[in-house]
């Protein structure tokens, strides 16, 4: 459980948990994390995806999460605690693009929302990356890369998408090469092989539960905050409307309401200095 009184937005990633972890749990078992394996949770917040890494690695396996924030890590530590997983997990307060480890650290390396979500000096943060992997190790990167949360109102939904708080991290004018979805590209440049990517999708429908009812609405003020500034009147009066709890046409309350979200997981590996061959490890595991 969180810990009481978190702020608005760690309050927000607790809320809208509830829609995430599902399609978390089941990108993580896709990936199968080697039993006993050792992995870095690169920007790891409040340490909402260690319980399912902690679950694929086993007792033998290690977690260490890092972040930028004090306070993220803060909470992360108590929230480790309550789930007892202590012992199994490490804490490091730093920069993912400075990374304190060791060359050739960890078995794997998870990110999910952070890394090349701003694709800012990637690079020089992919090939920290990579000295921090053992040879053959794998760069797993999970990205949030598309919604329909407002059914029935595409067109609002898209100038929504199409505000500056709506492509966030993208800006106007950038080079296409720099938004999130060309990773595949910055991945070979920084020294990566067997490089692809995978969608995974979630979704819900009424009738809805309080936390899920919760969830949506958190994330609908997430993925769009402070957009409908950038709306007409005509449509900010709307906007307000179809996400207010209180109106008659709260978009959550519609007896047909429909939502679904995709993630993009990006994987690559670290060459091996020389090739050999398992029997024992399938897919992105083998050697």
């Amino acid at each position: 459980m969180p810990s009481p009184n978190p702020d608005p937005y760690m309050e927000k990633l607790y809320l809208s948990n509830p829609l995430q972890e599902p399609l978390v749990r089941k990108v993580v078992q896709a990936i199968d994390p080697p039993t006993g394996s050792r992995g870095l949770d690169a920007g790891c917040g409040v340490g909402l995806q260690v319980p399912p890494l902690a679950d694929a690695v086993g007792p033998q396996g290690h977690i260490t999460g890092l972040d930028i924030s004090r306070e993220f890590l803060e909470e992360a530590r108590k929230n480790v605690g309550n789930w007892g997983l202590g012992d199994r997990v490490t804490l490091v307060q730093d920069d993912i693009y400075d990374l304190p480890f060791e060359d050739q650290e960890f078995d794997w390396i998870w990110s999910a929302n952070c890394a090349c979500y701003t694709v800012n000096r990637p690079l020089q943060l992919l090939q920290g990356f990579r000295r921090t992997l053992k040879p053959g190790g794998l760069l797993l990167i999970l990205i949030w890369s598309s919604q329909q949360l407002l059914p029935g109102y595409p067109r609002l939904e898209a100038l929504l998408n199409a505000t500056t708080p709506g492509i966030a991290p993208f800006k106007k004018h950038e080079p296409p090469e720099y938004h999130f979805l060309r990773l595949l590209g910055w991945l070979k440049k920084a020294g990566f092989v067997d490089a692809s990517v995978q969608p995974f999708s979630g979704g819900v429908y009424a009738p809805l539960d309080e936390g899920m009812r919760n969830a949506l609405l958190a994330l609908v003020q997430m993925r769009w905050p402070g957009a409908e500034k950038e709306l007409s009147k005509e449509d900010r009066r709307l906007y307000q409307r179809i996400t207010d709890p209180s109106s008659p046409e709260f978009i959550l309350d519609q007896p047909d309401y429909y939502a679904f979200y995709t993630y993009s997981l990006f994987q690559a590996k670290v060459p091996r200095q020389r090739r050999a061959v398992s029997t024992t490890t399938p897919g992105f595991w083998t050697l």
